[in-house]
Parts: structure tokens; sequence; C-alpha cells
């Protein structure tokens, strides 16, 4: 009489007879009768004198009527009144429907010939011993059976359940991860604007040369923000529409290289990413140093995971001017959110002055 409740589809508007037989009668249920049968069968044995396979028929013919009265009352009528539940239905069931079937199978097995059932004490006795057996016993495997199914009910939701907070934990960090997006744009707008404030302000004569540069290289820019499985070459050649600008606005002060690996060309790379680091060496490395310096761009992979530095040869994380700042701040979210703990970056004093910021994260291939 074993089976799981969650097998059974009780809201379903147009079930699925051959489902419904299936289930009716599964494996699990004729396993639960079986071994019940086989019980009983061996407790009964040494007192029994009609016949061992007699004896096992009939236990059988007793378990199956019990396991069919258990399922037909599972699923019929579909809705109950409510001063009794479907559990309390189903065992009741199975308990009321044993001298019946008792007395059917010994009916039927009775042979022709003989004193009739009622005046043949022996049968009378096998007939009483196995109604008050199965009374006694079946209401507990019935009980035993609702409690499996209530298991297997509640391990399922459970799953679900998981199933659906980890969905929508997944979508809280696809928003979050936008936001993040989105807040890195208008930082790195706001500051590059910035810039060309400067030489308006100081009517430099590399104004407008660099403000056309500007406008296109924020037409080209732009569009790649949005740009979730951006490449490496693609955030590399924004590095250097960047650096160009730059090197415009300090020729004499800014020089930079990129050495870039092949194989790490292809790679995905978070939006954005490396360019906050050359903007920041930029911004608190070689704009406030007298002398001015280089920046050098360098990838690499290895092992399965790409490496970046950004080195720069300016005042250094001692000038004070504060390398970790919001952009910093967001790259970090955002390598978090994207690569969780194995991606990071880091900044730390170059020898010889100035500053390397390393970032890495697991190579893995751009999407288009």
């Amino acid at each position: 009489m074993a089976s799981e409740i969650n097998e059974w589809p009780a809201a379903d508007p147009a079930p699925d007879w051959r489902q419904r037989l299936n289930r009716l009668f599964g494996w699990r249920r004729l396993r639960t009768v079986i071994v019940t049968v086989l019980l009983i069968w061996l407790l009964l044995l040494p007192i029994w004198q009609s016949g061992w396979a007699g004896l096992l028929l009939r236990l059988l013919s007793i378990g199956l009527l019990a396991m069919l009265a258990f399922g037909v009352w599972e699923q019929w009528p579909k809705r109950l009144p409510r001063w009794i539940t479907r559990w309390v239905l189903q065992v009741l069931a199975v308990a009321l429907s044993i001298p019946p079937a008792v007395l059917t199978i010994y009916i039927l097995s009775t042979p022709d010939v003989g004193p009739p059932l009622w005046q043949d004490r022996e049968r009378l006795f096998g007939l009483f011993l196995l109604t008050a057996i199965g009374i006694l016993v079946s209401p507990w495997v019935a009980l035993g059976a609702l409690v499996r199914q209530k298991e297997a009910l509640a391990r399922n939701q459970a799953l679900t359940f998981a199933l659906e907070r980890s969905e929508l934990e997944r979508r809280a960090l696809d928003a979050r991860l936008q936001l993040l997006q989105a807040q890195v744009q208008p930082h790195f707008l706001f500051n590059t604007l910035a810039n060309v404030r400067v030489l308006v302000e100081t009517t430099s004569p590399r104004a407008p040369a660099v403000l056309d540069s500007l406008i296109a290289y924020l037409r080209a820019a732009v569009p790649r923000l949005d740009r979730s499985g951006a490449s490496l070459e693609d955030e590399l050649t924004l590095v250097r529409a960047y650096l160009d600008i730059m090197q415009m606005r300090m020729p004499d002060r800014l020089t930079f290289r990129i050495e870039a690996a092949p194989d790490s060309l292809s790679l995905y790379c978070p939006p954005m990413s490396v360019l906050t680091l050359v903007e920041n060496a930029v911004r608190h490395g070689i704009d406030p140093a007298e002398d001015g310096g280089e920046i050098v761009v360098a990838t690499q992979t290895q092992d399965g995971t790409c490496f970046i530095q950004v080195e720069d040869s300016g005042l250094g994380l001692r000038s004070g001017t504060g390398q970790t700042g919001t952009g910093l701040a967001t790259l970090r979210q955002r390598l978090l959110l994207a690569f969780d703990w194995v991606a990071g970056v880091k900044l730390e004093e170059r020898k010889g002055g100035g500053v390397r910021a390393s970032l890495h994260f697991p190579a893995r291939a751009a999407t288009s």
C-alpha cells in the first residue's frame, strides 16, 4: 500500500488515465503488499493446516484488495467534506475493506463438496483469524505509507523551494550586476568630460582636436558599454583610444605601451574593467606627477586564469590621492558578482616608483 503523495497530481484538471492506473498499482505499493503478506504468511505457517500455497494466495488477494481501496479513496472523490480528511478516509477504507474481502475470498474458494463454510469450524477459524489480522495490520501499513508520502512531498517541496530561491538569487545577482554596470558608465563619462573641460578652460590650442577625438571615441565606446560578453580585445581597443586622448592632452608627460598576449584577446573581460585601472593610473599617478610617466598594460593567461597588469610610473600609493576610489570599489563588486571569489584586483607599490594594479579572473571565451 505504499505510495508517494506527490506521484498523484490531484489538481490536474485532465488527468491521464494510464498514468492513474500506473500509480494505482505502482511498484512501491506492490512491493509493500508483497513484503507484508510474506511476513504474515511466515508467522501463520506453523499454525496453518490447510496448505501453505492456499494461505499465501488468500493473503495476497486480501493485500491487493486493500491496496486497491487505499488507491481508490486516494483519488475519489476529488473534494471531501471539511469534517473528514483524506488520510482518515483512506485508513478507514483499508480497514473496512478487510472483512468483505476475506469473506468473498473464502466463499469463492469454498469447495462444492463438504459442509458449507459457516458449518466448517476450521475454515471459520481461518476466516476470523485472517480478518482479525487484516484489521489489525492493514491500517498501520496504510499509515506508514501515508507518512512516507508526506515525507516525499516535504522533500519535493523543499527541493522546489530551493530551486525557486536559487532562481531568485540569480535574478537578483543579474540585476545587481546591471546596476553596477550602469554606475560605471557615468563614472567614466564624467571623468572624461572633466578632462575636456580642463583643456577648454586653459584655452589650449589642442582642445578642438582632443574634443574631436573624444567625440569619435565616445561614438565607438558607448555602444560597447552594454555588451555583457565583451572580449579583452574590445576592452584594450577602448583603453588604447582613451590613452591616445590622454596623450594628446599631455604629449610631453605621458607615454604608454600595451603588451597583450595573443591567446588572451578572445577571452571574456568585464566591460570597463581595464579602462578603470588605466583611468586611475592617469588620474592619480601620471597627471599629478610633475614629470608625468609611463603606463604599461600587459595581459597573459596561465593555468586557466587571465592576468592583467596596469603599471604606472607616477606618484604611487603614498601620494594620498585616493587610488581606491569609487571606480575600484565598483570594479571589485563587479568581479565578485561575475566570477565569485576566484577573481580579484590588487594595488601595490611598483618597484622604482608608481603603482601596479593587478587584475585576474577565470579565462573563458567571450560571447558574441
